[in-house]
């Protein structure tokens, strides 16, 4: 009987190790089939390709006589002023053509030269300026 549990256990540590080989690959493919169910698990990978969605600038010519939803906040120098549209240079160099209205909220009107931080919808018109 000595022989026969000396024989016994390598035979059930064998047939152990071949499940585990066998069982391993099967688990990996379905670990990664599974999505996480929380925004913190994702992965750094994952996090670093995810880039936000960016919209173009509006086409020229065109550009909202009202305010609306907001695009962006524009920060920079007043370049110029005709009528109801200032020409705007920001801190990178960039001009932008950005327009004012009665639907405009303004602290004080602004003159060329002076600094402006402006909210403006997705065609140039600025629903507040500052």
């Amino acid at each position: 009987m000595d022989k026969t549990h000396k024989k016994v256990l390598p035979i059930l540590l064998s047939t152990l190790a071949i499940v585990a080989l066998v069982i391993t690959p099967a688990l990996a493919k379905d670990s990664l089939k599974k999505t996480p169910s929380h925004s913190s698990a994702k992965t750094a990978a994952e996090t670093a390709s995810h880039v936000p969605e960016q919209r173009d600038a509006p086409a020229a010519g065109h550009h909202d006589e009202k305010p609306g939803p907001a695009w962006m906040t524009l920060g920079g120098t007043v370049k110029k002023i005709e009528g109801n549209a200032y020409t705007v240079e920001d801190y990178e160099g960039n001009r932008v053509k950005l327009y004012v209205g009665q639907g405009t909220k303004q602290l004080k009107h602004k003159k060329v030269g002076d600094p402006v931080r402006a909210e403006i919808t997705r065609g140039g018109f600025a629903n507040s300026i500052q």
